[in-house]
């Protein structure tokens, strides 16, 4: 299965709502992450740009949207930005494979 790493930032009003009540996200985001067939494998938080990072994986990107879009649409975060992580194997078979495309930049 496809890895992602996701990076968010919550809104005042969610931090406002954590401090008056502190609440484990991991599970919440590990039943999300269920949801669309994929698991948790790691929640963290953070100083700078992003509040946190989760690190999962899902059938396939629709299965990854579905669960950005429910996210985005709860009104909890301010921010929500998902790579797709490639493995080493994948990305040795990117490179062969770009060996035959015959990309010719502009100009040349």
């Amino acid at each position: 299965m496809p890895l992602y790493l996701s990076k968010f930032t919550y809104t005042p009003e969610t931090w406002a709502r954590l401090i008056a009540r502190p609440e484990d996200r991991r599970e919440a985001a590990r039943t999300n992450i269920a949801a669309v067939g994929g698991t948790l494998h790691g929640f963290w938080y953070a100083f700078g740009a992003h509040d946190g990072y989760l690190l999962w994986e899902a059938p396939d990107n629709v299965s990854m949207a579905a669960l950005a879009l429910a996210i985005n649409g709860g009104g909890a975060m301010s921010s929500w930005e998902t790579t797709v992580l490639l493995s080493v194997e994948d990305t040795l078979d990117a490179l062969r494979r770009a060996a035959q495309v015959g990309y010719r930049p502009p100009g040349t």
